[in-house]
């Protein structure tokens, strides 16, 4: 009995809620959306900013289609792709978890004598509850590390 209450909690968990989980950090830069995207679109070096990053490599050209390999510190390698570029404004990669896609969206805006880069973090799919915990519970801090790494490297390039 108590596994049935316990597993009829689970259903309605995976299948009302929590199916999408996002985290957005966006800050500001000194930075060109030229001199960022120079480092956006240079995939086997973004472990020089993001330290979460083992290490990346791209398998073509930076376009929608091409396929990337991530090994995050601390976990397996993962083969992604690209599924939007819009250079020197924004691009998204999509990774697959079991039954979960993980969307990492980029975007820059030139406002002024400063540009924005928002990075954003989502995960869809029936395990978003279990992954979001695993994996999403330090990302926000860790996003805004890579960042504002970027921004830095960025702004000195």
């Amino acid at each position: 009995m108590i596994f049935q209450k316990g597993y009829n909690h689970l259903y309605k968990y995976i299948t009302t809620e929590k199916l999408v989980w996002k985290k957005q950090v966006t800050i500001k830069t000194k930075a060109t959306p030229e001199q960022v995207w120079k480092l956006w679109s240079d995939v086997d070096n973004w472990n020089s900013w993001d330290t979460q990053t083992e290490y990346s490599s791209l398998n073509g050209d930076f376009e929608v289609g091409t396929e990337l390999i991530i090994k995050p510190a601390g976990g397996p390698k993962s083969k992604c792709k690209l599924i939007e570029v819009s250079p020197k404004k924004s691009f998204t990669v999509l990774g697959s978890l079991p039954l979960t896609k993980m969307y990492f969206i980029h975007e820059l805006e030139k406002k002024g004598s400063e540009t924005s880069i928002t990075h954003s973090v989502e995960m869809k799919g029936p395990l978003t509850f279990m992954f979001s915990r695993i994996i999403g519970k330090n990302m926000e801090e860790e996003l805004k590390e890579a960042m504002d790494n970027l921004s830095k490297m960025a702004e000195n390039s």
